[in-house]
Parts: structure tokens; C-alpha cells; sequence
């Protein structure tokens, strides 16, 4: 394998570790989002879009 070839394949690993990466941040955000949400509805809080519904 020449060095251009290992730093191309190199180069593709980390970049696609760095969006796998992100991906589950995000994955793991939303989940803890929608986890609050849920905790603060339940205690009785709504939301502001909620109040122009009713």
C-alpha cells in the first residue's frame, strides 16, 4: 500500500469515526431532550404553543 493510498484510508476512517460520533451524540441529546420534556409536562408545565390550541 503506498503512503498516499494509507493516507486516504487513514483520512476516511477518522472522518467517518468523527460523524458516527456525532451521530450518536445527537442521537444520545434528543433522547435526554425528549426525556426533560416528558419529566416537565409531567410535573404540570406546558408549552406556550399549547395555550394558543385551547
Amino acid at each position: 500500500m503506498s503512503a498516499h493510498a494509507l493516507y486516504v484510508t487513514a483520512a476516511y476512517g477518522v472522518s467517518a469515526l468523527a460523524i458516527a460520533g456525532l451521530i450518536i451524540w445527537i442521537l444520545a441529546d434528543q433522547r435526554a431532550r425528549k426525556r426533560e420534556m416528558a419529566e416537565l409536562e409531567a410535573a404540570g408545565h406546558r408549552r406556550r404553543s399549547d395555550k394558543a390550541k385551547a
